[in-house]
């Protein structure tokens, strides 16, 4: 059983409330013939705008008496159920409905059969494969085009044409509609989508000898990788062509996701992932405050750092981000490390530094610009966690920093009596210490307008 649909919409993307549904037309199809008709206007609960109403004849004054969506949703459920979802150019009537269910709380899943492609399949070769175009090649009239009923009706009856023509296919004959289109991407991409629930955590891609070739962290782990199917770019459709089997870790809290993606990334050095690879830190930006109550920069070892303010795996990425803070701060290469100590700086002489290496500019000034960049990299308070919901409603996350870096994360039970920060501590797992952990905590934490963030005196 077929479920052939058309809607229509005022506006693009559902998910950033552009449009919504304003018409559906939907046609139970037994495979011979259409045995079921429901057509409606929707309230789309939005303005209409005068584009939209010329290119569908939808007004806004007709849609203001009409259903909402959650008034047939219902109806919708039970003329899709068991059914294969029609349509032409399908991804855009599925992914429409599909969020207005989500956005009522509901996940709609239903099996998908494009008749573009399925048109492709079996009349090749045609310069367009628009419904209008094709329809019109092949003698198919449309009554209301860009109307959902005479747009639905149209794809009906072009369906029915495909299946006269898979039944000559000395190819297709004997193979089910549904199979005619399905590749090896096809069919991975439903394994893939049954195996991920939409929960927060980690997923690592496998390939055919279980090696992990790409490792990605989502608040919705079915959506991400929803989303890796539909890519355009040359390296994505790539690593879909060596995608064979996924994994997934539950972590409930997208801080704990984005730790053990950049963790994970490292320890295994995926053949996908671009950022986060690197491992071994070798130089850092140390900051400190010199006897005379000036704050200074210096680019230093990994082994000689004492108070590293940023990491890097080279010193030539060092030395672009100090050069890059200099300018952004107007700061003085003296007090960065980049001239001998005592000397009048060169930026000084192109009148680039204020002066601080020669007494023109007080100290006072100069700080201030310095400490905006430890306000931007160092965290405010030296110890602390941050307690964030779980992978349950009975649990909770936390995350440890200590000394004003990342120290370890885990799980405690939301029931678990806990009377000091030392027994909270306890919870967090000590790990790998990696420098760009602290850059994802600062900014996971710039992104948030509450959180839960217990300081340790």
């Amino acid at each position: 059983m077929f479920a052939i649909i058309d809607i229509e919409t005022c506006g693009g993307k559902f998910e950033f409330r552009k449009g919504r549904i304003t018409e559906i037309c939907i046609l139970v199809h037994d495979g011979l013939q259409v045995v079921e008709k429901f057509t409606t206007l929707i309230n789309p609960e939005c303005y209409i705008s005068p584009l939209y109403t010329k290119l569908t004849n939808i007004t806004n004054e007709m849609v203001a008496d009409a259903p909402k969506f959650h008034e047939v949703a219902k109806k919708i459920l039970e003329l899709t159920e068991d059914k294969i979802f029609i349509a032409h150019n399908v991804g855009f009537d599925y992914g429409f409905i599909r969020d207005e269910f989500k956005s009522m709380g509901y996940n709609f899943r239903r099996e998908t059969l494009c008749t573009v492609r399925l048109s492709r399949k079996l009349i090749p070769n045609r310069i367009s494969y628009s419904l209008g175009h094709l329809c019109a090649s092949l003698g198919i009239e449309i009554h209301g085009r860009h109307r959902a009923e005479g747009d639905a009706v149209a794809t009906a009856q072009l369906f029915d044409l495909l299946l006269n023509l898979k039944s000559q296919h000395p190819q297709y004959k004997n193979v089910g509609v549904d199979e005619i289109m399905v590749r090896r991407i096809d069919k991975i991409k439903e394994y893939i989508l049954k195996k991920l629930p939409e929960e927060c955590g980690v997923y690592y891609f496998l390939n055919k000898d279980q090696e992990i070739i790409y490792v990605g962290k989502s608040k919705n782990a079915y959506n991400r990788a929803l989303s890796h199917f539909n890519t355009s770019e040359q390296k994505g459709k790539k690593m879909l062509n060596e995608l064979y089997n996924v994994d997934f870790v539950s972590t409930g809290s997208e801080l704990i996701a984005l730790l053990m993606e950049a963790e994970e990334i490292k320890k295994h050095k995926p053949k996908f992932n671009r950022m986060r690879k690197a491992s071994e830190f070798t130089h850092n930006i140390d900051y400190w405050t010199d006897k005379s109550g000036i704050v200074n920069f210096k680019i230093v070892s990994q082994e000689e750092s004492e108070s590293p303010l940023l990491s890097f795996n080279t010193y030539t990425t060092a030395r672009e981000r100090l050069e890059s803070l200099i300018e952004e701060q107007t700061l003085c290469l003296r007090y960065c490390g980049l001239t001998s100590e005592g000397s009048v700086c060169f930026n000084h002489q192109i009148k680039t530094c204020n002066g601080i290496c020669c007494g023109e500019e007080e100290k006072e000034d100069y700080n201030k610009r310095a400490n905006k960049i430890l306000d931007k990299y160092l965290f405010r308070d030296k110890n602390f966690l941050i307690v964030e919901p779980g992978r349950n409603e009975n649990e909770r996350s936390v995350v440890l920093v200590e000394n004003r870096h990342f120290a370890g994360y885990g799980y405690f039970d939301a029931s678990d009596q806990i009377s000091t920060t030392e027994e909270l501590k306890s919870f967090a797992n000590r790990g790998t210490y990696y420098a760009d952990s602290d850059d994802i905590i600062r900014g996971w934490l710039e992104k948030q307008n509450r959180v839960k963030k217990i300081v340790i005196e």
